[in-house]
This record gives C-alpha cells, structure tokens and sequence, in this order.
C-alpha cells in the first residue's frame, strides 16, 4: 500500500475513534501511542473517568434469559484462576486485598468475570487509591471481562445479575469504578446503567514517577516511589438512586 493509503487508512481510524470517544481523548491515545513507542513502554499515559453506578436489587434478565450461564463466587485456590487473562501475581495480590471475584461458567466452561471490592481499592495499574463513600452504602467494583467468544451473549448482564444481588445485599447503593477513557467498548457498555462521572483523571507514569491530574481532590499529584499515591475520595451521598425508594426498573425480556 502507498504511502498516501496508508494516511488515508490512519485518517479514517483517527475519525472513527473520535467519534467514539472524542477528540480530546483520541489526542491522549495517540500520544500514548508515541510515548510507549519511543521509550519500550517505560513511559505511558493513561485517562479514566471515575463513575458511581447504581445497585439495584431487581435482575437485568428475566429468568429465561442467559440461564445456562452460572455465576459463582471463587477463592484464590480455585483452578480456574489459570484461564484468567491476568497475571497469577495480580490475580493472588487481590484476593489478599480482600477483593470478591464472581466468575462466570457456560457449559462448566470459563466464561468471564467481575471483581468487587467492599472498601477502598488499591489500583493496580497506576498508582492511585479510590475510596467508595459513604462506605456502608458505596463499594467499588472492578475489571470486568467477558470472553470474546461470548460478548454478544447475555454474560456481561449476568455477571451484573450476581453483582447486583450481592452488593444491594449489603446495603449498597452505589457501585464505584475508572474506566479506561480509551476503551470505547467498556464506555459503551456501562452507558446504559445510568452511570454518574464524578470526576476524571490522568496519570503519566514513567519509570517510578508518576504524575497526576484529576478534577477532584488531590486534583495534582506527583509521586516518585511506590508508596506515594493520590488517594480519591468518591462521593455518593448526594446522588439520587432511581432504585432507592422504588424499584421500577424493567427487565430484559
């Protein structure tokens, strides 16, 4: 292919995920694009929008719906960690955190997975800690994912299903978490949950620093060791949960 091809090729990728995700956004990817490139991934930059979605006790399915899918709750010992597309060491560091992992199986087959975490979380791929509050009714939930082969079942939902019931269980209200800003998919698929943005933030790491810019408190943060982190404080008690007095929600036929 030319060299004008491939401009035009670029071009159209360029539009297309703007209109995804906007052009601020799609300038931050190209950028860390460029960055990974020239320094072998030892500098990268990262944007997430930090959401609180609300818990609601009602299923998102009917009950003839993605009923061959089981959902169960797992523990670090479980063989069927050795599927997750995670590393051992990631998987292990947050069920020592305390994390809850709810794994979903077709057919006895792994087919997914969503983590919950009543507390504050511990981000894993940047230096960062985000704290759900008010903590008797906000949590965090975390890295969900769903097999290729099964993205256009009814998965996703039932993971949501079995989050829902266990978080709305506790008391919880609100369900906090990041998304990656570059992930048109997972901005897609949270959209129809009526998700609140409670803030934004950037991280520039490089090496052992790190930079922060967020629209909430710290607001700018810059760490040059492990230990060093912006911790984020989500709050909820404000919200109006459309599930808090009513459950009026329908389900997917």
């Amino acid at each position: 292919m030319s060299v004008l091809g491939n401009m035009i090729k670029a071009c159209k990728r360029i539009n297309q995920l703007s209109s995804q995700i906007g052009w601020f956004n799609t300038g931050l990817f190209i950028l860390n694009r460029f960055l990974v490139k020239i320094s072998h991934r030892n500098i990268r930059l990262y944007k997430y929008y930090l959401i609180a979605q609300p818990v609601s006790s009602r299923p998102l399915l009917t009950p003839n719906r993605g009923r061959k899918i089981v959902i169960r709750p797992i523990d670090a010992q479980d063989p069927v960690i050795q599927f997750f597309p995670r590393p051992l060491s990631v998987i292990q560091e947050r069920f020592k955190s305390g994390a809850l992992c709810l794994v979903a199986f077709k057919d006895e087959k792994f087919v997914g997975f969503i983590w919950l975490m009543l507390g504050y979380y511990q981000e894993d791929e940047v230096r960062a800690r985000f704290v759900p509050l008010p903590a008797d009714s906000a949590a965090w939930d975390f890295d969900i994912y769903v097999d290729p082969d099964h993205r256009l079942g009814f998965a996703f939902l039932r993971l949501w299903d079995e989050a829902n019931q266990i978080l709305s269980g506790e008391g919880i209200q609100w369900s906090c978490s990041r998304i990656a800003a570059f992930n048109s998919n997972s901005l897609k698929s949270h959209a129809g949950f009526g998700t609140v943005t409670l803030g934004q933030a950037i991280f520039l790491r490089m090496g052992n620093w790190q930079l922060t810019l967020a629209s909430l408190r710290p607001y700018v943060h810059l760490s040059f060791h492990p230990d060093s982190f912006p911790e984020f404080h989500l709050e909820t008690h404000k919200l109006n949960s459309p599930f808090s007095t009513q459950e009026g929600e329908t389900t997917l036929e």
